[in-house]
């Protein structure tokens, strides 16, 4: 992977962490989600007149990530409803890569040398163990976390590799992201307008402004990771996105004013040598 690309990636992982602070600040997690979701439709909504339609190849890879992204929504929505940011993100995003990487080297043709693999490895058992600082106990006072977080791991995964295969059979990854993201405020719309009903947009009028810079913030996030898929193995590009971490506990600390100890600050250096036994 260049430095370009690296620093493009970086880039969006600090866009990634800041958003998912400010769903985790706002009341309704869920539909604060939805509306995150809409704005993000609504802003690549006019990249429809600048790129063609989608080859037939793609098709299949886009609508099976808008899908996906719906049940990642709800779940992300829900485990952050139950816990707090510094300890359901890392959580989270540290097994995602793993899996990734693991489907990756049985069934894709990825270019992963060995060193990589175990740098993405060490990245997210880095990541996870800084998820349990505090011991077993406040997961076990609260099982819906790792429900709910297990879930949203899992459609990370596919979602990821869906979305990475998707747009190398498109024109351009720029084409890929502005369908995808307007498809995705399809279902999720629906599906949560009948949960809520009603309270999604009685929610407007106090979260459009959030929403709409989480949705921008969201847009420009994923549309870098996408991009990097085309021109980048997967699974590096996965592992390196979720240093977001890192930003995550910046924003916790700084802005949500929750605390750093020992066992974090050791586990932000355990995923600063993955990156090193990857060579980035």
């Amino acid at each position: 992977m260049t430095a370009a690309v690296t620093f493009a990636v970086l880039v969006a992982a600090f866009c990634h962490a800041s958003w998912n602070a400010i769903i985790r600040r706002r009341g309704d997690k869920l539909v604060s989600m939805t509306l995150l979701v809409a704005a993000c439709g609504v802003l690549a909504f006019p990249g429809l007149f600048f790129f063609p339609m989608l080859p037939a190849a793609a098709w299949p890879f886009v609508i099976i990530s808008a899908i996906v992204h719906v049940g990642y929504n709800t779940f992300l929505a829900l485990a952050y409803h139950h816990g707090e940011l510094t300890r359901v993100y890392p959580l989270v995003r540290g097994s995602a890569p793993v899996v990734t990487l693991g489907i990756s080297l049985l069934f894709l043709d990825e270019a992963v040398d060995a060193s990589e693999a175990a740098g993405v490895v060490v990245v997210g058992a880095g990541i996870m163990v800084l998820a349990f600082d505090g011991g077993w106990r406040k997961f076990l006072a609260s099982p819906h976390v790792l429900l709910y977080a297990a879930g949203t791991s899992l459609c990370i995964t596919a979602y990821t590799l869906s979305d990475g295969l998707g747009a190398r059979l498109a024109d351009n990854a720029h084409q890929y992201v502005v369908w995808l993201f307007v498809l995705d405020m399809v279902p999720t719309i629906g599906v949560v307008l009948i949960i809520k009903g009603r309270a999604v947009f009685a929610a407007i009028g106090d979260n459009w402004r959030a929403s709409l810079a989480g949705g921008a913030l969201s847009l420009v996030a994923y549309w870098i990771v996408i991009w990097a898929f085309t021109v980048a193995p997967i699974p590096i590009v996965a592992a390196l996105r979720e240093t977001s971490i890192l930003f995550a506990l910046l924003i916790g600390v700084i802005w949500l004013g929750e605390r750093v100890t020992p066992i974090r600050g050791a586990s932000i250096l355990l995923v600063l040598c993955g990156l090193a036994v990857m060579r980035l």
